[in-house]
């Protein structure tokens, strides 16, 4: 409810009635007074929606001059015709300074990072959290929904001290989140960047009649899922080696890992076998640890259950695999 009492500043500073948002929104008056009443993805869509129409302000207030309704749809066609993501959020930062310079955007990659900030410039008085919150929401559900696939946060950074409404921003920005930073801001994988764009002008035009919901709801598909689960396990089997563990690591709950992993056509155990077979058979080709130590490097409680795993994969034992190295399925593979 934090969020609509932010709205209703918007409409005290234009001078504005929103009892009629509130309606449409199905808000009461004593639910928005009440310090710890919550409203459903759809109701914030809703007053939102609403709100930007009858203020023509689609940033609600935050900047010393209106952005009329239409803004943020400029920036995602200006974006939409860039050949991967990279470009399309260079795009969106360049672009966004014609609709205001009262904050700045920024992207940048340190090593295998992707790092989205905002600068401000001004001050946003009792705006300041809706405008940053609502920034990065912004760019983050546009991106996911340009490459069709969700994006994983690594970190979402803020400026200010935890609110008394802190619990509902793993709901908005799943991972790590990190009060009273020097700025706004949030970092992903860099992988993401290089992903080509998925939608087209028509795509584009359905999408803006819908917008809202991508600054409020996680996008679910995530295309780069197997790859990152596979790079997981064989940095660290062993301590990975249950769904429990993956979905913590990924922030994402275990069921929301299996269900992302079914949409992509992939099942955990086999990743993890994969995983395990071929961490096994480099331990066995290049080193000489006895095999009960390969059996818990990759993940194994015995010996004898790895044993039988390996036979599974490989036909052979893993005594028999290390002694014929030039036979074996990994020489071949390679």
């Amino acid at each position: 409810m934090a969020f609509v009492r932010a709205i209703l500043l918007a409409y005290e500073k234009y001078g504005v009635d929103p009892s009629g948002a509130l309606r449409e929104a199905q808000i009461t008056p004593a639910q928005v007074r009440r310090p710890d009443a919550r409203i459903t993805a759809a109701q914030m869509e809703t007053i939102s929606g609403a709100a930007m129409q009858q203020l023509d302000d689609e940033a609600l207030g935050w900047f010393s001059r209106r952005l009329p309704w239409g803004s943020y749809g400029m920036l995602c066609r200006a974006s939409i015709t860039a050949p991967d993501l990279g470009v399309a959020l260079k795009r969106w930062c360049r672009h966004h300074r014609l609709l205001t310079d009262d904050i700045g955007l920024a992207l940048t990659v340190d090593g295998d990072t992707a790092h989205y900030t905002i600068s401000e410039r001004r001050a946003l008085g009792a705006m300041r959290e809706f405008c940053l919150v609502t920034s990065l929401r912004f760019v983050h559900g546009f991106a996911c929904w340009a490459i069709d696939s969700r994006i994983p946060l690594r970190e979402a950074r803020f400026p200010f001290a935890a609110p008394p409404h802190h619990a509902a921003y793993p709901l908005l920005f799943p991972g790590s989140i990190v009060f009273n930073a020097d700025q706004a801001g949030f970092s992903f994988d860099a992988d993401y960047l290089a992903l080509p764009l998925r939608r087209d002008e028509p795509a584009l035009r359905t999408m803006l009649q819908r917008a809202l919901p991508l600054t409020v709801l996680q996008y679910r598909r995530d295309r780069l899922l197997v790859q990152r689960v596979r790079e997981l396990l064989r940095r660290d089997a062993a301590a990975l080696g249950t769904a429990d563990a993956l979905a913590h690591a990924l922030h994402v709950s275990t069921r929301t890992l299996h269900r992302q992993l079914h949409d992509e056509g992939a099942a955990l155990q086999t990743l993890k076998d994969e995983a395990r077979c071929e961490l096994a058979l480099a331990q066995l080709t290049r080193s000489t640890r006895p095999i009960k130590q390969v059996a818990l490097a990759v993940g194994f409680a015995s010996e004898k259950s790895f044993a039988r795993a390996f036979r599974g994969w490989t036909g052979q034992s893993p005594s028999d695999y290390r002694q014929a190295p030039r036979a074996s399925a990994y020489k071949r593979s390679r």
